[in-house]
């Protein structure tokens, strides 16, 4: 960079970004905003994070002055578990009623030039923070990393309900200024499933930190060196992520002879999931670890890692798994898992089913030239998913955004 360069980046003040979540529990969603706000050039992209309760696992991760947070969160705002419980009477009452006007404070506190809403239930929230500012809203990016259509599924069960709520999700989209998804199959699922506009919809994948995995990947687990080989999940303990039917495929696999399987994450289900490998007969070969900050230690030693999920956005666990080499298999759901690993090429993806699953444990198990061929090319493919050209494509949306100017409401 020249001298001149450096003169005009000195005189250009950086573009403020304020993404918006209801907490920082942990998730795909919750790492990029983590990731974000430690890795953006401040001299380009000044970035705070609003959270309408300072919770979860990854807040120690983030510097304390980058975050805003809504007074009386831990009080209003405990929106966690499972997907259906949003629709409480008492949690939709203080997400339609009071987060929208905790989200505004922010907005009017520290007036950026951009804000970016992160899944559906936020971007509800923040399209009512954003109604009325006028000249004085900001460019409005709705980031969506999941299957919009299956969370509504798994939030309602009454047809007419989840009908109404997709109209009103869609509508809330049509009128951001930009739609990101995190997968190439995600946004042509959006734009058809949705009836987005094509235009308007960008791309950018979950950078996965290669580095730290390889970097963390040495750190200790609680497993003795006596005990079996084991395969390994890691996910929250969550309907969507389908531990139900690797329960279910593991205590019919010939692997169950030979490894144990381990399950790290937290959720919701954990007791249900429990319930179920005692009546399977498997609780003494499984283990359920819960959340553990270093996963990549777990994930170092196993023999496969599989993600067994219903749906996805774009797995960011499965990006780690392949930059430590791990033989992976996955379920074709949509969306991304497909598109991370590529069949045979770096993971291996079977339907989201527990008998497919089940088949492709015993094949990895058993064929140790493909899980070895699998997992020589996984540090390879996760390359064009790095942390330095995630990053650097989020900055120039960003900067991109906050040259348009002040946003307006686009007409649904």
């Amino acid at each position: 960079m020249g001298r001149g360069e450096e003169d005009d980046r000195r005189r250009i003040p950086p573009a403020r970004v304020l993404l918006l979540l209801t907490s920082l529990h942990g998730g795909g969603a919750e790492r990029v905003a983590v990731h974000l706000a430690n890795r953006c050039d401040p001299a380009l992209v000044d970035v705070r994070i609003g959270l309408l309760r300072a919770a979860g696992p990854f807040v120690k991760d983030v510097d304390p002055a980058r975050l805003m947070v809504a007074p009386e969160g831990e009080r209003r705002f405990v929106f966690e578990g499972p997907n259906a419980g949003f629709y409480r009477p008492d949690r939709l009452i203080a997400g339609a009623m009071q987060a929208p006007i905790a989200f505004r404070r922010m907005i009017q506190e520290w007036r950026p030039d951009v804000v970016m809403s992160f899944l559906k239930g936020t971007t509800l929230i923040t399209q009512l923070a954003l109604a009325g500012l006028g000249a004085a809203r900001p460019r409005w990016i709705a980031r969506e990393g999941n299957n919009t259509l299956a969370v509504i599924g798994d939030e309602l069960r009454s047809p007419a309900a989840q009908r109404l709520v997709t109209w009103y999700t869609a509508r809330t989209y049509r009128a951001a200024d930009v739609l990101l998804a995190n997968s190439q199959h995600m946004a042509d699922g959006l734009i058809d499933d949705l009836a987005l506009d094509p235009a308007r919809m960008r791309m950018i994948r979950n950078p996965i930190d290669a580095a730290r995995a390889r970097r963390e990947s040495d750190g200790p687990i609680a497993r003795t060196s006596e005990a079996r080989p084991f395969i390994l999940s890691v996910g929250r303990l969550e309907y969507q992520k389908g531990h139900d039917m690797l329960l279910t495929a593991y205590a019919a696999s010939r692997a169950r002879g030979t490894h144990d399987l381990v399950i790290v994450g937290r959720g919701s289900r954990e007791a249900q999931l429990r319930q179920q490998a005692a009546a399977l007969g498997i609780d003494g070969s499984v283990s359920f670890v819960g959340f553990d900050d270093n996963p990549w230690a777990w994930m170092a030693r196993a023999d496969m890692v599989v993600l067994p999920s219903r749906w996805e956005g774009f797995p960011t666990t499965a990006g780690e798994a392949l930059a430590l080499g791990r033989p992976t298999l996955v379920t074709d759901c949509r969306f991304g898992s497909r598109e991370l690993v590529g069949h045979d090429v770096a993971g291996w993806c079977v339907t989201p089913d527990a008998d497919a699953i089940r088949g492709g444990i015993d094949r990895l198990i058993e064929d140790r030239a493909l899980a070895a061929r699998l997992g020589a090319a996984g540090p390879a493919r996760v390359e064009a998913f790095g942390m330095t050209a995630m990053i650097a494509a989020y900055q120039a949306l960003f900067i991109e955004q906050a040259a348009l100017g002040p946003g307006a409401l686009v007409a649904a």
